[in-house]
């Protein structure tokens, strides 16, 4: 399924025909390098897309090296290195965020001089935001192995740091699925997304860069790669999720667009799920990404396999979905042993049961 009658109306983009005649697309920003990208009517053009952005530098004329041995100057070094540019280019953008972010405040410090206690002090300035906390242990982390590896420093002062425990998303009720689908009929805008995220159980990275390429509705089939795994998957497309798709105009490469007609930012993309939710009268424990839990859940429920489930949300670790699947385990052994217990005894009163208060005065 191709582009046609779609139109391509992303940011830094370059088109243009070569001698052979063929369209090349290219991401590019002022001053950037041109990376090349896929023709838009291959599914995981929008993937590609996202990692061009995520992945962008400034010249190195622009960037600062910073002095011997400090941060500053390890950091741009590593940027450089192998050990990151063997990492996927939405990896690089979210490392690269994160160490520009750690250089803004300890950029000038020197590397040998780090103490185990500087580290935490650092990451647990962070405790309130346990995610944030652990992504900069994580990419400290990385940045020291790279730094030793090369003579910068002996020893490893975030050995031993644990991270935080961080908190879980509230899996979605069917009385909470069924009040979002009451407020947000069959065309909406909110509609096609939720049944995006229901009936193929992905992130909202990936929800927001699904393109019509993907679908293919003769087979009955949407293609994913996603964006934090580079998981390929071929999903079935759930017949509520067919009847969303088949209300939703096709005016663009990917499925879901702005109101302005324009593709998410994966940021954008975000608060605007929380605004449709809370439209929905729901409560703040609902978040887009209990959706995906949601998906799990109900395959669970009905006896699916984790192997089974994972084939569809794509989980590279099974442990979270052997807990979806153990829970729905232990209610459809509870609910058999409380139906043997009620059949085996009849309708005749349990013993040692105290008997029931007259209510009467």
């Amino acid at each position: 399924m191709g582009r046609r009658g779609m139109t391509l109306d992303l940011p830094y983009i370059d088109r243009f025909t070569d001698r052979h005649g063929k369209v090349r697309h290219y991401f590019r920003r002022p001053g950037g390098a041109r990376v090349p990208l896929p023709d838009p009517s291959v599914p995981n053009f929008m993937a590609e897309y996202a990692a061009a952005r995520d992945s962008y530098t400034l010249p190195v004329a622009e960037r600062v090296k910073g002095d011997p041995g400090t941060f500053d100057r390890l950091i741009f070094e590593y940027l450089r290195s192998s050990d990151f540019l063997r990492q996927k280019k939405s990896s690089q953008g979210v490392t690269r965020r994160i160490l520009e972010g750690f250089a803004a405040d300890h950029g000038h410090r020197l590397v040998v001089q780090m103490k185990r206690a500087h580290v935490d002090k650092i990451i647990s300035a962070k405790a309130a935001t346990p995610a944030a906390a652990n992504n900069l242990l994580k990419k400290l982390r990385a940045l020291i192995r790279y730094g030793m590896a090369n003579g910068w420093r002996p020893d490893d002062p975030t050995l031993g740091l644990k991270r935080f425990k961080e908190g879980t998303h509230h899996t979605w009720t069917e009385a909470e699925i069924e009040a979002f689908e009451q407020r947000w009929p069959i065309g909406s805008r909110e509609r096609t997304a939720f049944a995006l995220a229901l009936f193929t159980g992905q992130r909202r990275a990936d929800i927001a860069r699904m393109t019509w390429a993907a679908y293919d509705a003769a087979s009955g089939v949407i293609e994913v790669v996603q964006e934090k795994t580079g998981t390929p998957l071929e999903i079935p497309v759930h017949r509520d999720l067919r009847g969303a798709l088949d209300a939703w105009p096709r005016k663009h490469v990917v499925i879901l667009t702005t109101v302005a007609g324009k593709a998410f930012s994966v940021a954008g993309f975000g608060n605007w799920c929380a605004d449709a939710i809370a439209k929905a009268g729901l409560p703040e424990r609902c978040v887009w990404h209990g959706l995906r839990k949601a998906a799990a859940r109900r395959l669970a429920d009905i006896g699916c396999s984790t192997h089974q489930i994972a084939s569809i949300t794509g989980h590279a670790s099974l442990e979270e979905v052997e807990r979806y699947t153990k829970k729905a385990e232990q209610r459809r052994l509870a609910r058999a042993a409380v139906d043997r217990l009620e059949e085996h005894f009849g309708d005749k009163p349990l013993p040692n049961l105290v008997p029931k208060p007259d209510s009467k005065p």
